[in-house]
């Protein structure tokens, strides 16, 4: 029986529903500190996104239809090595990134369950019960994933534009002035801003990594990653830009809901209720677009025998459902063991773990597009600029690892580590049963 296959809006549905939802609900929040200036951090990562874009576009043209995206591009590239750790570094940011979703979907849940903001046990609860609920929907086959992350991303858009481009008629310039008041200098500011908001384009990738579940996939991967991530560019600059200009830096940094309270501001309790509502179903298919993304991942090192065959053993829909429900095992574990540092300062140390491990993915990619790309190509002048933009992508990706502070390279370079004993061990097996 052939597989239903996602086409361009499922695909371009996975790309916006895996970036919005994935930060910018409660990022506000956290960039309040900083004050305005986080608005440069915003552009400088949509332009080291562009560039990342640009790197998955041309790898997904080299290296068609074949499912895995970063591991995959930079295996073929820079070998099994280097595969492995960005796929073991990518994973630990897939897990990362959907118990950082549970907690901003939380978070706005808060604003109908008041007792979600301070009974942790009941936040922790409802968050499991819903992170279950979306494996089942994804065990149940990749096209129903697809459909079900199309509708939630529809229902998403209206009111995140509706506050971006109507807020801007409520807006106080005074909110916007001092443009720095943390204690950084501008330079560092930028830096951690920049990386905090790479975070909201994760996700940029994701129409790369089922690639072989993908209709035409050298036409639609193109042009799902390239609107997906303009559209979400769009919505994040435009709405940071307006409650930033709403509501006062030291009331913005200890919201719980930004968007809701701005909404409030500007239309009253109705609208308040309104905003949640489409902040509930956009962190809703944020988590169902990476819950997909979170098996296809170990499932693809595991076709080339670097991770436990378990993890590459596909249901009867076609859904790799045993490595999807251990990754969110490990999700449910981050969610218990970090919420007790509430809901804002779990949700940025979650964040800025899930952006580092990614940014290694991200950093090996651009390097094995290189490789690749002189190895079929050949050095020339036609692709020249090509070799240029990956060489910024790849800069881009070291300076933002910088910015993520010492105590996340820490911990994120002790997860990568952790990854190397499951390495040797399948080396250990693979030559076991060649030499058998």
């Amino acid at each position: 029986m052939s597989r239903k296959k996602l086409g361009f809006w499922t695909s371009s549905s996975l790309v916006v529903g895996n970036m919005i939802g994935s930060g910018v609900f409660l990022l506000p929040a956290a960039l309040a500190a900083f004050g305005s200036i986080s608005l440069l951090g915003w552009i400088i990562s949509a332009f080291g996104a562009t560039t990342l874009a640009f790197v998955f576009i041309e790898l997904s043209k080299m290296i068609p239809a074949t499912s895995g995206g970063p591991y995959t591009y930079t295996r073929s590239g820079l070998g099994d090595f280097a595969g492995f750790l960005v796929a073991w570094g990518y994973w630990i940011s897939l897990w990362c990134t959907n118990a950082a979703i549970a907690v901003a979907l939380i978070s706005y849940l808060g604003v109908f369950i008041p007792a979600l903001q301070t009974n942790l046990l009941l936040a922790v609860v409802v968050g499991l019960a819903i992170i279950w609920t979306v494996v089942y929907i994804n065990t149940r086959g990749i096209r129903e994933a697809g459909v079900f992350q199309l509708i939630t991303s529809i229902l998403k858009i209206t009111p995140l534009i509706a506050i971006g481009i109507f807020g801007l008629f409520y807006i106080k310039l005074e909110n916007f002035f001092p443009a720095n008041i943390s204690d950084l200098s501008s330079f560092e500011a930028i830096t951690a801003t920049a990386t905090l908001t790479f975070f909201a384009y994760m996700g940029l990738e994701s129409a790369t990594i089922p690639s072989a579940d993908v209709e035409n996939p050298t036409k639609t991967i193109p042009r799902a990653t390239y609107f997906g991530l303009a559209l979400t560019a769009i919505v994040y600059i435009l709405g940071t830009t307006s409650l930033l200009g709403i509501i006062p830096a030291e009331e913005l940094q200890h919201s719980t809901a930004p968007f809701s309270d701005a909404a409030a501001i500007m239309w009253g309790s109705w609208a308040e209720n309104l905003v949640a509502a489409g902040a509930i179903i956009s962190t809703l298919g944020a988590l169902n677009g990476w819950i997909l993304v979170q098996g296809q991942i170990p499932a693809a090192i595991s076709r080339d025998k670097l991770f436990p065959t378990l993890f590459g053993k596909m249901n009867k829909n076609g859904v790799p459902a045993v490595g999807t429900i251990l990754s969110s095992v490990l999700i449910s574990l981050l969610i218990i063991m970090n919420y007790t540092k509430g809901l804002v300062k779990a949700f940025e140390f979650m964040l800025l773990l899930a952006s580092m491990t990614a940014l290694i993915a991200y950093l090996f990619t651009s390097a094995s597009y290189v490789v690749v790309s002189i190895r079929e190509q050949g050095f020339s002048k036609q692709t020249f600029l090509r070799l240029a933009i990956a060489i910024v992508a790849f800069i881009f990706s070291i300076w933002a690892i910088a910015g993520s502070g010492t105590d996340i390279v820490y911990w994120g370079f002790i997860l990568l580590m952790a990854g190397l004993p499951v390495y040797v061990w399948m080396l250990v097996k693979k030559n076991r049963e060649t030499n058998a």
